[in-house]
């Protein structure tokens, strides 16, 4: 008879790449929307975290879930932390070119995955070591190809390199944080938060917002809703079942979507080299996901098996 409780490890480290692969794609559409929008970054940022604690609350309340003064504790600096992230990721699209800030973003899974070893002394296994260094290095090559003539410029770049930094730490605070918190109940503190955070600091640095028009409202929602909501909440579904640095491999999947779509979208300019870095990414990424399927599948075949042969 087949080991349910391995079966079960085993289904939720596949549902657990799926909880990530979505939001790696769902992710690209950000920076996009956010370029394409009139709103500053940070005022884009204010808009979006209160949709958010918008969206996340009627989850609360749908799911008949409700906030703690534990958890607020416990969470409220996953706010600040998220907030400052985005504030810094919408300035620098709105400075700089997508493809620019989605590729100079990519190093902050590079960043995980060496921290994940030494913080959270989990292993890697040398051929996805190997082909973690070949998607960075298919990373760089979309950097070097990046055209100047997409509206680069070193103010976003500088912000988009601080912007490595935050994200970081949130991704392990919110793998920290989720030991004791739903995901729901987390993001919801998050959006809560940052909301609050963000409010002040985007006033004081650009002013008092007018009433947003109705395209960048649409523009705003849906970023709250799909690679906020539901990009954000599965990924810290993802923590409890999936290592960090392969997640965070899989996400560096998202600057090649990203500049694709800046090219469809917004009209910036990829060069062939681009194509050829984004074709290397995709691949070893792939190559990752389809190597941790197997081996789990393998290890769950081989206890099974025991299990069966085991006269108790």
């Amino acid at each position: 008879m087949p080991a349910p409780g391995v079966l079960g490890r085993s289904s939720n480290r596949t549902l657990g790449l799926v909880a990530v692969a979505i939001p790696t794609c769902v992710w690209a559409t950000g920076s996009v929307i956010v370029k394409w929008s009139t709103l500053s970054g940070l005022h884009f940022a204010m808009f979006r975290l209160w949709a958010g604690a918008v969206i996340s609350c009627a989850a609360l309340l749908v799911t008949r879930r409700r906030l703690s003064w534990s958890t607020i504790r416990t969470c409220a600096f996953g706010g600040v932390l998220f907030a400052t992230d985005i504030a810094l990721h919408f300035s620098a699209v709105k400075r700089t070119s997508v493809a620019n800030v989605a590729v100079i973003g990519s190093l902050a899974p590079v960043v995980i995955a060496i921290v994940s070893t030494r913080l959270l002394h989990e292993k890697v296994a040398r051929r996805d070591a190997v082909l973690a260094a070949i998607a960075f290095a298919g990373v760089l090559v979309v950097a070097i190809g990046t055209s100047d003539d997409a509206g680069a410029s070193l103010a976003g770049d500088v912000l988009a390199v601080l912007n490595i930094g935050t994200w970081t730490s949130y991704w392990f605070f919110s793998r920290h944080a989720r030991a004791t918190t739903g995901p729901i109940e987390y993001f919801a503190c998050v959006m809560l938060a940052g909301a609050l955070f963000m409010t002040p600091v985007a006033i004081w640095i650009d002013g008092v917002p007018t009433m947003p028009a109705a395209g960048d409202l649409v523009a705003v929602i849906a970023v709250a809703a799909f690679p906020g909501f539901i990009g954000h909440s599965l990924v810290i579904w993802s923590h409890a079942h999936v290592e960090s640095w392969r997640a965070a491999l899989i996400t560096q999947a998202t600057p090649v979507i990203a500049t694709l779509l800046a090219f469809v979208f917004l009209g910036e300019p990829i060069a062939p080299i681009v194509i050829v870095g984004g074709a290397v990414v995709l691949s070893c990424t792939g190559a990752v996901i389809v190597h941790a399927a197997r081996r789990e599948a393998s290890v769950a075949d081989a206890v099974a098996d025991a299990a069966v042969e085991s006269p108790g």
